[in-house]
C-alpha cells in the first residue's frame, strides 16, 4: 500500500463543500439586511424586505447548485 497525499484539487474540492452550509443563510442574512436597510430609508416597510428576502434565496440556491455541479463534473472527470 502506498499512502498518497491529497493534491491542491481535493483541498478545493473539500473547501467548496465545506462552505455549503453557510452559503444559503448568508445570501439570505445579506439579503434581509439589505432590505431592511432600504426599508428604513426609503419608507416602504415591508416590501424592499421581502424583495430582497427573495433574491438573497434566489442567490443562496443559484450559488448552492452551482458549486454542487461544479462538485459533480469534477468527480466524473476523475
Amino acid at each position: 500500500m502506498t499512502d498518497q497525499k491529497p493534491g491542491k484539487g481535493n483541498y478545493r474540492k473539500w473547501a467548496a463543500m465545506s462552505s455549503l452550509g453557510l452559503m444559503l443563510p448568508s445570501s439570505i442574512i445579506v439579503g434581509l439586511f439589505f432590505g431592511y436597510f432600504l426599508d428604513k430609508l426609503l419608507g416602504t416597510h415591508p416590501w424592499m424586505l421581502l424583495l430582497f428576502l427573495i433574491l438573497g434565496m434566489i442567490s443562496g440556491f443559484y450559488s448552492l447548485l452551482r458549486v454542487l455541479n461544479n462538485y459533480r463534473n469534477d468527480q466524473d472527470d476523475s
